[in-house]
């Protein structure tokens, strides 16, 4: 699990117990609507729509909310029409850094998502600098705790998961976009519980850093940039040792 995949976790446990709920629904909510906007408002037969309605449901989010939503993407409902755009850079030390943005206001998202990158020492970059760096993919995390290695990969593999990986004190099933809602739901089945179940943007390589100071600045940076109201996620391919992320977390 990349250094991001070990903050993603510990930013979700984060997020259930503090004010980051309220902005997490928000941003929940954005990408229902989008969703519905873009392929329609009949969950089984939109894949984004479905994933979108399926992570809503794992933060606890009221179904009159995600109604709601569904119905003001598809045009039932008045709503806030929202515009899709990517931003991309790199924080300190070389890592890539790829902002998925949702917004109402582009001139306003542009102008702070560069304010954010200037303040925490890093830099935006033209449209296709670092995207190619990624893949989109499944992500399926579960402590330990939570099931055997044996019992994981047998499930996730009959599923369709494309691999299971042991990542100290977690693992970490990753699945192709299109499999990724057939792997949770044969989780779900079995009464399996995960941490943290997303789609999600994989680096093909990661930076390595050793220092704790520039670990802590790249965090702070995708820190600002999730906590922006406009940007949906925020990736990067930096690896921090555990050690360094625990004593920074």
């Amino acid at each position: 699990m990349s250094g991001h995949s070990k903050w993603s976790t510990i930013r979700h446990k984060k997020g259930a117990a503090d004010a980051r709920r309220g902005k997490v629904f928000t941003k929940l909510i954005k990408e229902v609507m989008v969703a519905a906007r873009m392929g329609g408002g009949d969950i089984t037969a939109n894949p984004r729509l479905r994933a979108a309605v399926a992570a809503a449901k794992s933060e606890n989010m009221p179904k009159d909310n995600i109604d709601r939503a569904i119905k003001k993407g598809a045009g039932e409902l008045d709503g806030v029409a929202y515009e899709e755009i990517n931003y991309e850079g790199y924080a300190p030390g070389g890592v890539a850094v790829l902002v998925e943005v949702m917004t109402d206001n582009r001139n306003r998202a542009a102008s702070e998502i560069r304010h954010i990158f200037s303040r925490n020492g890093g830099s935006l970059g033209e449209a296709g600098c670092v995207a190619w760096m990624f893949n989109k993919k499944g992500s399926i995390v579960f402590s330990k705790n939570a099931v055997s290695e044996d019992s994981l990969m047998e499930l996730a593999l009959e599923a369709g998961a494309e691999d299971v990986q042991d990542q100290g004190e977690q693992f970490e099933v990753t699945t192709s976009l299109e499999d990724f809602n057939a792997v949770r739901t044969a989780f779900e089945e079995q009464g399996l519980a995960f941490e943290v179940a997303e789609i999600t943007m994989v680096p093909q390589t990661t930076v390595r850093i050793e220092d704790e100071k520039m670990a802590q600045q790249i965090l702070r940076l995708l820190d600002a940039l999730e906590d922006s109201d406009d940007v949906q996620h925020a990736y990067a391919n930096f690896d921090i040792s555990d050690e360094i992320m625990t004593a920074i977390a």
